[in-house]
């Protein structure tokens, strides 16, 4: 992976360190819903694979919108990911389930980095833990058109210009009377990022701020 290592490396290492958490996050915050005091009790376990890879010269991230199906995140963009199953070893092997359950990704493929902050999203009272993998090779797609309607594939840098950011006024379809009028990452075809996949990916880039290229 010739250009991408040191900062893959860099990557794996941080995030065995203290997480910036919620402070990150609410950088790019956009709740349906408040945030409750605690995390329910009856919160549903899930997990989420924010997949970094090489393509056409850039390290890039896979994102997917969801098929329209009424349900809380329908049509929204989204990372690969869902609740926990009881067959599930832990949350990892569900984020790596559902990524190839969804998209086609094989878990072998996949070598897993670290983990993120979990978030906790009221509105389908999911708590989600996202994991950060990294694949050699750009996947071979196999999508659920049940749950997904395309991938999308963003370079890292693109995507975290500062260009990409804006406020925008969407609507969930678990308020769809309610126009909110929220922070999000807005790709140059003009496709809007927002929610709970846009605070994982605001987590990320005050990570990854932190890197330094290596000289020489």
């Amino acid at each position: 992976m010739p250009g991408y290592s040191d900062r893959i490396e860099w990557l794996r290492q941080r995030l065995q360190q203290p997480l910036p958490g919620l402070r990150a996050q609410e950088l790019m915050m956009g709740r349906v819903l408040s945030m409750p005091v605690k995390v329910p009790d009856n919160a549903r376990p899930s997990a989420v694979l924010c997949l970094l890879f090489p393509a056409d010269g850039a390290l890039t991230m896979l994102l997917m919108k969801r098929r329209e199906d009424r349900t809380a995140h329908s049509g929204q963009v989204s990372f690969p990911g869902g609740s926990y199953d009881a067959t599930d070893a832990d949350l990892k092997a569900t984020a790596l389930r559902e990524a190839n359950e969804e998209v086609g990704i094989m878990p072998a493929d996949v070598d897993v980095i670290g983990a993120l902050t979990p978030l906790y999203i009221p509105v389908s009272n999911f708590n989600v833990y996202p994991y950060v993998g990294f694949s050699a090779h750009r996947p071979a797609y196999n999508l659920s058109h049940n749950e997904v309607s395309y991938t999308i594939e963003v370079p890292l840098d693109n995507l975290l210009h500062p260009e990409r950011k804006t406020i925008a006024d969407v609507i969930s379809p678990a308020r769809p009377d309610l126009i909110r009028n929220v922070n999000a990452y807005k790709l140059e075809d003009g496709t809007i990022i927002w929610g709970a996949t846009a605070m994982i990916i605001s987590e990320l880039e005050v990570i990854l701020s932190g890197y330094t290229p290596q000289k020489g």
